[in-house]
């Protein structure tokens, strides 16, 4: 077997296990399911937030709440083992806290847009990759809580980003954007 020169288009073919979990519309019922469930946590978790009364996330005395969990994680930098790195939390001093009010406004729509999306089925790949940062951002600020398992969850609806959202508007939308589905006679022997 010839070594391939650099520059030539080069593609590793996908093994048989991770396309039936990633790629096979069968197991779109699965990730349906995965997919709501994590929807529905980001939604209400960012519905909380917008309605708040106290307003400190929208509204008045937006920041309040980024501020003072900004602090808290500020907190935890030092002792032998810190919860929060050296340089997460420079980023947190340097930029995230000056800018508490704009972090509160992202935080809050963007807990409601990635639930909505992953709801619906709508760029269900892209919405569980920032539904993943967000769950990366918190853990590295020394949150733990339910952080990890829908890190997990939202890393697997990234794999599967091809049938994830195939029970949802990705199903029309995607091939709109060149993504074709294909029946399993269609694939061939792939």
């Amino acid at each position: 077997m010839a070594a391939a020169r650099i520059g030539t288009n080069v593609q590793i073919p996908e093994p048989s296990i991770t396309r039936f979990l990633f790629a096979d519309a069968r197991l779109s019922p699965i990730w349906l399911v995965l997919r709501v469930y994590l929807g529905w946590q980001w939604l209400e978790a960012g519905w909380g937030k917008l309605t708040n009364p106290a307003g400190v996330w929208v509204g008045d005395k937006a920041g309040a709440a980024v501020g003072g969990f900004l602090e808290r994680a500020l907190s935890k930098t030092t002792g032998e083992h810190p919860d929060v790195t050296g340089w997460y939390a420079w980023f947190i001093q340097n930029v995230a806290l000056p800018n508490k009010v704009l972090f509160s406004y992202l935080v809050t729509y963007g807990e409601i847009l990635v639930g909505l999306a992953l709801i619906v089925g709508l760029l269900t790949g892209f919405a569980a990759f920032f539904a993943g940062l967000m769950n990366a951002a918190f853990l590295l600020a020394g949150t733990v809580s339910s952080n990890p398992w829908m890190f997990i969850v939202a890393t697997w609806l990234v794999l599967a980003w091809r049938t994830a959202g195939y029970l949802g508007l990705d199903y029309f939308v995607l091939p709109r954007l060149g993504v074709a589905f294909r029946r399993r006679s269609e694939a061939g022997s792939q």
